[in-house]
């Protein structure tokens, strides 16, 4: 497993995030942030890049474009021991992404609203997260993807005793919590589409 050299951080939940940022930053991480997410981190002196100035493309449509982009998803997907994707992110100015830490809409906290009506509900349906973390997930074996924040102080621990870096069981481990997630996500919005006749 290699060193965490850049992340991206998109939190719906902020609990804990300046803290585990700040200690991504000791361990010179690179982070790219959205949004919301970005500026509460340079609010707290973190030093972030926008996505959309590292992928050339401006968030659009409401928030609703913005990391979903071949920079994005070839830095997660990218075999980092296949030489043929490594060329081929090079030439297409792709870095490899080593972590992910991504929370999603709160669909089913929206949901639960008094007066929650279907638009309401439909506007806060992820599509970027799941996106993001599925593909890190399907690449664990070189990318960390994180999706609670229970879990930054152990990571960070892990990063401490070895140089920075977080072992593929760690990773593997962390990649199935993600696919039981996105599993039950995807229930909670079938199961509340099909309540509505």
């Amino acid at each position: 497993m290699g060193v965490i050299k850049k992340a991206i951080i998109s939190v719906s939940n902020k609990a804990g995030i300046i803290d585990f940022a700040k200690a991504l930053k000791k361990f010179n991480v690179d982070i790219l942030s959205t949004g919301g997410t970005a500026r509460i981190l340079r609010e707290n002196n973190i030093l972030v890049t926008d996505v959309s100035d590292y992928t050339g493309f401006p968030e659009m449509m409401d928030g609703r474009v913005k990391t979903l982009h071949p920079k994005i998803h070839g830095g997660l997907l990218g075999i980092r021991t296949n030489s043929k994707h490594m060329e081929q992110m090079k030439q297409n100015g792709i870095d490899p992404i080593d972590m992910v830490v991504v929370n999603l809409y709160p669909f089913e906290e929206t949901i639960k609203k008094p007066g929650c009506t279907l638009e309401d509900a439909i506007e806060n349906i992820d599509i970027g997260g799941p996106t993001m973390i599925r593909a890190a997930a399907k690449n664990y074996k070189f990318v960390t993807v994180v999706i609670d924040p229970s879990d930054y102080n152990k990571l960070i621990d892990e990063m401490t005793k070895n140089n920075g870096t977080i072992s593929e069981a760690t990773n593997f481990s962390l990649a199935k919590k993600v696919f039981a997630h996105t599993y039950h996500y995807d229930q909670a919005i079938s199961n509340y589409l099909e309540s509505i006749k």
